[in-house]
């Protein structure tokens, strides 16, 4: 691939993710876990690698902005495992590191959080597998949306 090919290929790229996105389907028990969340006072934010553009039409795709107090996306600044994103929301909300707590399904989140020096735990029904991120030592590891709620009433 010649640099000359760069802007057709992300163009391209673009085009066809964009074009999956209606089809954005939530695991079970997404909304009512956040909505739990956000009911017991929780701040609730996104640190992701998508753009500003695809962040913003999967949460109107999905409904579920109004439930995320702030967002930040991959292409604000550095990109992770860069701890940037995270901490940009930290300080945002006035939030201590030891008061806060990572999910990723990606080692590239638990990595950020490291490097934030803020809590990970890997949810293991994303990106990346179980052995993947087991190796990059999150505080636990989840399997499924029900054990993540579970995991975060008993913790959190």
């Amino acid at each position: 691939l010649k640099s000359d090919d760069y802007p057709r290929v992300i163009e391209r790229y673009r085009h066809h993710y964009f074009a999956g996105e209606e089809a954005v389907v939530l695991f079970d028990g997404v909304r009512p876990g956040l909505e739990s969340l956000m009911a017991r006072g929780h701040l609730l934010a996104v640190a992701t690698g998508k753009s500003r553009r695809g962040l913003d039409q999967i949460l109107e795709t999905t409904g579920l902005g109004p439930l995320f107090h702030g967002t930040r996306c991959g292409d604000e600044g550095f990109p992770k495992p860069h701890p940037e994103m995270l901490e940009i929301l930290l300080d945002t909300f006035g939030v201590g590191r030891d008061a806060a707590l990572m999910i990723g399904d990606t080692t590239h989140d638990l990595e950020m959080a490291k490097a934030a020096g803020v809590d990970g735990l890997a949810v293991t029904y994303g990106a990346h597998d179980a052995a993947k991120l087991a190796a990059a030592a999150p505080l636990a590891s989840v399997h499924t949306p029900a054990e993540l709620w579970q995991w975060l009433e008993r913790n959190g």
